[in-house]
């Protein structure tokens, strides 16, 4: 895998699957109850029907990746072809089924997804976009995702996208993504420790890094998630830095490429 600074030592599948499996059941009750599926999101020229699209178009590639990774290659080859037009393509093809047909397309995938992920050792890698995967850090991207596309549907809705403690995973992602944040926006990735002090939705802390690094970021982990997701700017956020170098790190952060 590419490395960025990653660390994904601390991810726990076992805890982070069922928080995926949530996360799609309350994005399923929300979507199976909405009739109009054509309602536009805040993702330009994408409906609620492409936002599943696209969750149900990447766990297919998933379970592909797993299944037959030699098959894979095609995936890859017309993903270099379309360039950064390949996600709006998949959306769109998935949006034009019949919303039965996807909301079942969707429902099966991601039961596949979440047994496949759950099974596969934890030496064993699949190829993905950019670099190898392994399903300790797949589980909670498929989670992060979930998560981010479904409060797009959320704010379309008009429906309160309450923030629970599986936003833990989500927030970890963009914790130990701090040197993708950086590479991405062509900088240095600073090597020096960062302190991040976030206040997780049941009020309790959730901390990494040491107390005195001199480079710290403090705030509610329910907006760091929303601006590591680009969901909510930092103007809006309630975030604060403390050093040069974490300022930086929040004008950038990221979780994705």
């Amino acid at each position: 895998m590419r490395d960025y600074g990653l660390d994904i030592s601390g991810m726990r599948r076992d805890l982070a699957l069922p928080d995926l499996v949530a996360e799609g059941e309350a994005l399923d009750a929300l979507v199976s109850a909405e009739p109009d599926w054509s309602k536009p999101t805040p993702a330009e020229g994408w409906t609620i029907a492409h936002q599943i699209a696209h969750l149900a178009a990447a766990d297919a590639n998933v379970l592909l990746a797993i299944r037959t990774p030699e098959a894979f290659d095609t995936v890859l080859k017309r993903a270099d072809a379309e360039g950064a037009e390949r996600a709006d393509i998949e959306a769109a093809a998935g949006a034009a089924q019949p919303r039965a047909a996807l909301l079942n397309q969707w429902r099966t995938g991601r039961t596949e997804v979440a047994a496949a992920l759950r099974d596969l050792p934890t030496d064993k890698s699949f190829p993905w976009f950019g670099s190898d995967m392994t399903a300790d850090l797949a589980i909670p991207l498929r989670l992060m995702e979930t998560w981010a596309h479904g409060q797009d549907i959320f704010d379309t809705l008009g429906v309160p996208h309450v923030p629970t403690t599986r936003l833990r995973f989500i927030a970890e992602l963009g914790v130990i993504g701090r040197g993708l944040s950086f590479y991405a926006a062509q900088l240095p990735i600073p090597t020096a420790p960062f302190r991040i002090e976030l206040t997780a939705p049941d009020g309790t802390p959730w901390v990494w890094g040491p107390t005195d690094a001199p480079q710290q970021i403090h705030g509610t982990a329910h907006d760091f998630c929303l601006l590591v997701t680009h969901r909510k700017p930092l103007t809006a956020a309630t975030l604060t830095a403390v050093g040069t170098d974490a300022q930086t790190w929040l004008e950038n952060a990221r979780v994705y490429l």
